[in-house]
């Protein structure tokens, strides 16, 4: 009888012992089918990351070479008129006047205006790009200008004649007369909109020998977009104004 029941115990031991075990199993199995799953999805994941980004690289690559492709070289009269009309504030330039140097090397007049405003195109002749609009008033000033370069006479020496004709009374420029220039380092342009690659704004105010004490203004910008004044106390003091190039 006692041996039956040492049979029996055994037995149940073993039934016991084989119940762990198969319950230790279990757990084991489901977590690795569980790691198999979390493996599966880290992959899928980083596959999708891969492709997303794969996906986006292409299409910011399709849309640089699209507008490098778009991009023309100012080498005709057209493509300066159109450039130059971009210095003149926008609901301007319709009306304004054209002039300058052609492909061909002549001082021309593109085309006649009727406001207010002159464009100036960019000289091929120069490196990089660089346009003006100016009001009407300072013509003459400009014209002298471009005639005593002409004539071979130096930076200092344009500065230096003209600030006696002005003080003379031969050449006059109007207070609050104002300058417009568009220019940059690079010679391409959009044909669409006009813009040049990487061009941005400079605006002048003239008021003919003011200075620091009677306007204000320091004779150094003080940070981007603040107006200083340049050339104080000659004919050529002017406000300046260069706001900070657009992204």
């Amino acid at each position: 009888m006692a041996k039956f029941k040492s049979i029996k115990s055994d037995i149940c031991w073993k039934k016991r012992l084989t119940i762990k075990k198969l319950k230790i199993m279990k757990l084991i199995l489901a977590t690795f089918i569980f790691l198999g799953i979390l493996v599966s999805c880290n992959s899928g994941d980083k596959t999708k990351n891969t492709w997303e980004e794969s996906t986006e690289t292409v299409s910011m690559d399709s849309i640089s070479n699209e507008a490098v492709k778009q991009l023309k070289a100012i080498d005709t009269d057209e493509a300066l008129v159109a450039t130059a009309l971009m210095a003149a504030p926008e609901a301007s330039r319709a009306e304004c006047k054209v002039i300058g140097y052609n492909m061909a090397g002549e001082f021309v007049t593109f085309k006649e205006g009727s406001n207010e405003f002159i464009c100036l195109v960019d000289n091929t002749n120069q490196n990089g790009f660089n346009a003006a609009c100016y009001h009407k008033s300072l013509e003459p000033f400009m014209a002298r200008g471009r005639a005593l370069m002409a004539e071979g006479k130096t930076g200092q020496e344009i500065f230096d004649i003209r600030e006696e004709e002005v003080k003379s009374g031969k050449l006059k420029i109007e207070h609050g007369s104002t300058l417009h220039i568009y220019y940059g380092p690079e010679t391409l342009y959009d044909p669409e909109t006009s813009k040049v690659k990487g061009a941005q704004y400079r605006y002048v105010v003239y008021l003919p020998f003011a200075t620091s004490e009677s306007t204000g203004l320091p004779e150094s910008p003080y940070g981007p977009d603040h107006p200083w004044i340049m050339n104080p106390g000659t004919h050529r003091a002017h406000i300046m104004i260069t706001p900070v190039p657009e992204k």
